[in-house]
Order: structure tokens, then sequence, then C-alpha cells
């Protein structure tokens, strides 16, 4: 096969993976069509790899199955080992995996001495600094947020004294060092250890800028790294001279950000408040004695959350993270059939940033095969709670708390929330009186008509289960 015939069938199968790379995000966008949108992904890649394997300037096909085969083989078994309550982690180690990946392409592409046109040398130093760096950033804030989601770390922000000036300050050096990088590279005396010493501090820069961001915002926290992960992607795609790749990166890194600001505005934040951190203070803080409202808090048992179950017409259910640690789905989707059979509307209310992770509790009932179509988000739902005569919230705490909509005082004022204590009754299922991320307290738990029923989520769930089942 000529080299130009397989310069051709390389970038038709380029602008084919391209195209479904496109259409698997579209369809990742809908719950009904997720299943087809990762196969159209997954279709893509492959076609990108023979593509790229084609070409007529590559010739390490050794290597390269020496890489893919284990890469293969490890990622289908974490595939199919990790829980949903560990995807989230999963999601932030892969982030660091691509940030990790430009900043050796960076570094490879800068020792390989790769020939560039006259005129264009400026150019393509900048693509490989603008790379490393973001790649750092990327690489060492992902495996902060790996370590913070998987509790080694603390999901407390860490503030620092000036943190914002220290910031500024590492930011400043990074340019600094970039115009060393540039005067070494130009002429000649070697421009390796600026560029290192570039990654170094941009991964210091990346560190400190998720250690300093509270649990609380953890969701947005991997949906933003999510997006840089994309950038470093295309900044690899250039310093590879690889359109696909540049593609493919700009896809991830736009959609990743737009997704971030979607999830900014369901919090009543601005990005650049989360990117600048010190909200969330952390998983499992306790309200502090004498602070926060105060009242008398009614507790149900099983036996009782039940019979208030058979008496609804109209429930919510309202899903938090709780839910996936106690991996309490499936049981929840039989007292789902057994309330439905009864003639009850059951329906579930989706915060969008219930759980760890973009989409998490929308997966989370996918996996316990819940109907799409009474799966509703935040916005579908809010109108209809003064008529609704039920809702459970299970393992939520933020995402429900009326201080958002009454408090003008509250660190989470303004924050759209589901508003469950507009429903005629509130059963809060809790392991105890712990607040959520956030740290502060919710008055819920002290209104007239919520109810608390405590214990382990799954435990209660298939209390429920039995009870309505005649068990």
């Amino acid at each position: 096969m000529s080299e130009e015939l397989r310069t051709s069938l390389s970038n038709v199968g380029y602008i084919g993976a391209g195209v479904l790379f496109i259409l698997s995000l579209a369809g990742l966008s809908r719950q009904e069509t997720a299943r087809r949108g990762n196969a159209l992904g997954i279709a893509g890649m492959i076609i990108a790899l023979l593509s790229t394997a084609l070409r007529a300037e590559f010739s390490g096909y050794l290597p390269l199955m020496l890489g893919l085969a284990p890469g293969a083989l490890i990622g289908g078994i974490l595939a199919r080992r990790v829980q949903m309550t560990s995807m989230p982690q999963l999601v932030a180690i892969l982030h660091s995996f691509v940030g990790a990946a430009a900043v050796l392409v960076g570094l490879a592409t800068y020792l390989g001495h790769s020939k560039v046109p006259p005129g264009e040398q400026g150019i393509h130093l900048g693509e490989i600094y603008v790379g490393v760096c973001i790649g750092a950033i990327t690489f060492t804030g992902s495996v902060i947020a790996f370590l913070k989601l998987q509790g080694t770390l603390s999901g407390r922000p860490l503030i620092l004294p000036a943190r914002h000036l220290l910031n500024l300050l590492l930011v400043a050096i990074t340019v600094g060092v970039g115009i060393w990088f540039f005067r070494c590279s130009e002429t000649g005396t070697g421009g390796l250890w600026p560029l290192v010493l570039a990654v170094s501090i941009a991964g210091i820069l990346g560190a400190h800028s998720v250690m300093a961001i509270g649990g609380a915002d953890m969701p947005v926290v991997v949906s933003m790294l999510n997006s840089y992960s994309g950038w470093a992607a295309a900044a690899a795609g250039f310093m590879l001279s690889n359109d696909l790749l540049i593609i493919t990166g700009a896809l991830v890194g736009s959609s990743g950000a737009i997704l971030s600001l979607i999830m900014c505005r369901g919090m009543n934040r601005s990005l650049v408040s989360v990117i600048l951190g010190g909200f969330g203070s952390g998983e499992g803080a306790s309200a502090s004695a004498g602070a926060g409202p105060q009242g008398e808090v009614r507790s149900i048992d099983v036996a009782g959350a039940a019979e208030r179950l058979r008496e609804a017409r109209s429930i919510v259910i309202v899903p938090g993270y709780g839910l996936a640690v106690a991996q309490a789905q499936h049981a929840l989707s039989e007292v789902v059939r057994a309330l439905q059979s009864r003639g009850a509307r059951v329906r579930f209310a989706i915060h969008p940033v219930a759980g760890r992770l973009p989409g998490h509790m929308n997966v989370l009932l996918a996996e316990a095969d819940i109907p799409y179509d009474i799966v509703l988000e935040m916005d579908e739902i809010n109108d209809d709670m003064p008529e609704t005569d039920l809702v459970l919230v299970i393992g939520a705490n933020d995402i429900v708390n009326p201080s958002a909509a009454e408090d003008p005082g509250s660190p989470i004022a303004g924050m759209p929330v589901i508003e469950v204590w507009k429903a005629g009754t509130v059963i809060v299922m809790k392991r105890g009186m712990a607040s959520g991320y956030a740290g502060i307290e919710n008055p819920l738990f002290f209104r007239p008509n919520t109810l608390l029923l405590f214990g382990d989520a799954k435990k209660t769930v298939e209390g429920l289960r039995n009870a309505l089942s005649g068990e």
C-alpha cells in the first residue's frame, strides 16, 4: 500500500472517528441514549487507533501492542470491578493519566528535536510549554481529587494564609520560567531544565488549587478536571500534529467546561469561586453544639414509615450520596415497584450536584433498572412539591436544605435546592444528625412535617421493602 493511500485512509478514519465522538457526546446527554452514546465512543476510539497505526509515518507497531494489551486488560478489569460508589475516584485518577500523558508527550517532543518549518519554532515551543503546564496541573489536581474522594485525604479545604496571592505568585513564576525556556531554546543553551521546573511549579499549583476546594464542590471539581484533561489532550495533539487528538481534546474540554458551568448554576456559584476554593468543609462534619437552628426532632421507625408510604398517593424520592454508599438502589427499586402496584405515583427528583459525580444518581438508578421516565430533574419537579403527599429523602442533605431559599446569611444562600419541605410529609433517612458536605445545619430536620428515619440506608430500605410486600 502506497504512503499516499495510507495517509488518505487514515484521514478518512479520523473524520469518521471525530463524527462518532460528537454523536457519542450527544448520546451521553440523555439517559435513554447513554448506552448507545457509549458504544459510539468506543467505536470511534477503535477507529482512531487503527487510523493512527495506518499512517505512513508510523512504524512502532510492537511498542504499540505492548502498551495497548496490558492497558486494555487493566481497563477492562477496573471497569468490571469498580462499584458505582467508587466511580468518581476512578474518573479522577483517569484524568490524572491524561495529564501525565500530556507532560510526557511534551518532554518527548522537545527532546526529540522534531522537524519544524522555519518561522514556526516559536509556535512549536509555545505548544510544548502550554501543553506540559496544563498537563501538570491536571495530573496533580486529579491525584488530589482522587485522594479526597477516596478518603485518604480529608475532604476539608486546606485554607492557607494568602492562598490566592500564593496562586498568583505561582502563575507569575510559571510565566517567567516560560520566558527563560524560550530564550534557552532559541539560543541552543538547553531548555530542558526550565521545562522540568515549569512542570514542577504547575504541579504544585494544581495540587494547591484542589486542596483548597472542599467536599461540597467535589462534583464540580471532577467536571472541571475533565475539562482540563480535554485541553491537555488537545495540547498534546498540537505537539504531535494530530488533528483527531486536537478535535477530541477540544470536545472533551469544551463539554467539561459547559457541564461545570451548568453545575455551578445549580449551586448558585461562579466557576471562579469554585476554582478559588474555600467553601465545602468536608464530608461528615458534625453540627456545632448550639449553632444553627434548634428544635424538636421527630423520628419514625421502619413500620411507621412503611405505613405512611402505603397511605400516600403521590411520592417523590430524593436520592443522595448516602444511597450510593449503602448500595441500596436495588432494594429501592423493589420498593418503587411495590408502591406502584398499589396505585401510587412514584417519581425521583435529581439535583444537578447530587452525589460526587455529574449524573451519579442517574447512573445509580439506571443500574437498578428504575425507569427513565420517572427520574426527573430538580426544575421539572419542584413545582409539584405542594401537591406531593410524601417525600422520601435518602442520604441527601445540602440539596434539600431550606436555608438556601430562606436564609440570606447562609453559606448556600441562593443555591437552587429541591423544595421538599413544601410536601405534605417528609421522611429523611439518615445515619445520624451530622451535617452534609457544606458543614452547615439543616433546618429541614426540625420542621413539623419532617420525620427522621435513622439507620443504615440499605437495611432501612430493605425493611421498607419487606414491610410493603407483607413479609
